[in-house]
């Protein structure tokens, strides 16, 4: 690591304590914490504003738990100094049973317009049309995405897709009727492209724009810049994407992130990574930690595979500790992004076990 990374990597730790401190001294005081927690820190009988201090830190808390989100109801997450403003209810993962949800007002919004500003004029320009092909519904993409056109001037196309049915019939093994659903998916993507010449940037997961590419020549029907999400995107998938779906002529921009998270912006690529694709948390918002999944207090060295351990710090909504369903390569910090990021993103387990990932 360079002197100049260095040197910004100390700053941005600085950064993150500073906003650390903030964060939990907003959701642990009385006045403008939320009922949870006030509620989880009487009980533990510790006061969080005392002992929280740097990141180190934050292992005075246990780890996030999936069921609260489902449990929990909506109103004990909203902070006091929030009380009584309507707010948006999203989904966060889940293919069964009670999906996790999470209250939010203004978040979804900060972390798509910070993402604009990554983003090339040239290929994603201002006051161009988008278009965005995956989950809509109960799930923030749908206003994130738009907000994100807005932001930059346009309006946004939707066609949606229902993830959890997508996952159960993969489950069920009745892949013919999920191609089937894929194929009236995409074939709803053709026809507004078709009828819609305005559009240029894109909004999609990688399997389904590939599927995409499968129907059509992406970039002939106008699309200049791809923002892709999903969680597994290895580095011969980012080639092909690249070099044969968008034929080297419209720009293909990687992410990670969830409803949690917010959104994890990727370095750009450079020969000697390969394909394989860095992504960086959106500090000081969200931390990312790659942890030893037999021991989470320790994070992995560089290099090495981990489980992503998760903490969000907004003042709409403080999440320590969770342990995301992913692992990954712990990287080190860049010019760009002066953090740890994270390589090769797949599911926890994916080595071990059968996991069924739908169109992501």
């Amino acid at each position: 690591m360079s002197a100049t990374i260095d040197a910004a990597a100390k700053s941005a730790s600085d950064k993150l304590n500073a906003h650390l401190r903030e964060i939990i001294t907003w959701h642990f005081s009385p006045e403008t914490g939320s009922p949870f927690w006030l509620d989880w820190a009487k009980q533990a009988g510790v006061n969080p504003i005392e002992k929280i201090k740097t990141t180190e830190d934050l292992k005075l808390f246990p780890h996030f738990e999936d069921n609260w989100l489902r449990d929990e109801p909506n109103e004990r997450w909203v902070p006091n100094a929030y009380k009584g403003r309507p707010f948006h209810i999203f989904e966060t993962g889940g293919t069964t049973g009670m999906p996790k949800q999470r209250v939010s007002w203004e978040d979804h919004r900060l972390d798509y317009t910070e993402f604009s500003n990554t983003l090339s004029d040239e290929f994603f320009p201002k006051g161009a049309k988008w278009m965005s092909l995956g989950p809509t519904g109960p799930r923030r993409l749908r206003l994130a995405v738009e907000h994100l056109a807005n932001v930059r001037g346009g309006s946004c196309y939707h066609v949606d897709l229902d993830p959890r049915w997508v996952v159960k019939l993969l489950g069920m093994k009745k892949f013919e009727e999920a191609t089937l659903y894929k194929e009236h998916v995409i074939d709803q993507a053709v026809t507004i492209l078709k009828h819609r010449k305005d559009i240029k940037c894109l909004f999609t997961t990688p399997k389904l724009l590939e599927a995409l590419g499968d129907k059509i020549n992406v970039t002939e029907a106008g699309i200049t810049g791809v923002f892709c999400g999903g969680t597994s995107m290895t580095a011969q998938m980012v080639r092909f994407l690249t070099e044969e779906v968008l034929e080297n002529k419209a720009q293909f921009v990687p992410t990670y992130g969830n409803t949690l998270m917010g959104l994890a912006c990727s370095r750009p690529l450079v020969p000697e990574d390969n394909w394989s694709v860095t992504y960086y948390a959106p500090q000081p918002r969200a931390v990312l930690r790659v942890v030893d999944s037999k021991n989470t207090d320790n994070t992995v060295p560089y290099g090495e595979w981990g489980r992503v351990e998760l903490t969000t710090l907004t003042k709409e909504f403080f999440v320590p500790r969770f342990l995301e369903r992913d692992e990954v390569i712990r990287r080190k910090p860049c010019e760009l992004y002066a953090w740890d990021g994270v390589g090769e993103v797949r599911p926890f387990g994916m080595l071990e076990n059968k996991v069924v990932e739908g169109v992501y």
